[in-house]
């Protein structure tokens, strides 16, 4: 559970946006996202495999760029 305390003399505004940080750094909005409907297994499998490709994709270009 995320929570963010308020302190005294801290607006209201700093403390949602701490709140709206957490949230984004805790992947809590992408996991509801996709929870909201049904995923076949090979569908959840399928869509990691892709992920994985695009992301050694990007690693290679990544190490090609630094060489």
């Amino acid at each position: 559970m995320i929570k963010v305390e308020v302190r005294k003399g801290q607006p209201i505004e700093k403390a949602i946006a701490i709140f709206k940080k957490k949230v984004k750094q805790s992947g809590l909005m992408i996991e509801l996202r996709d929870r909201s409907f049904y995923s076949k297994k090979s569908d959840i499998l399928r869509e990691r495999k892709k992920k994985a490709i695009l992301r050694n994709k990007y690693k290679v270009l990544k190490e090609k760029e630094t060489e």
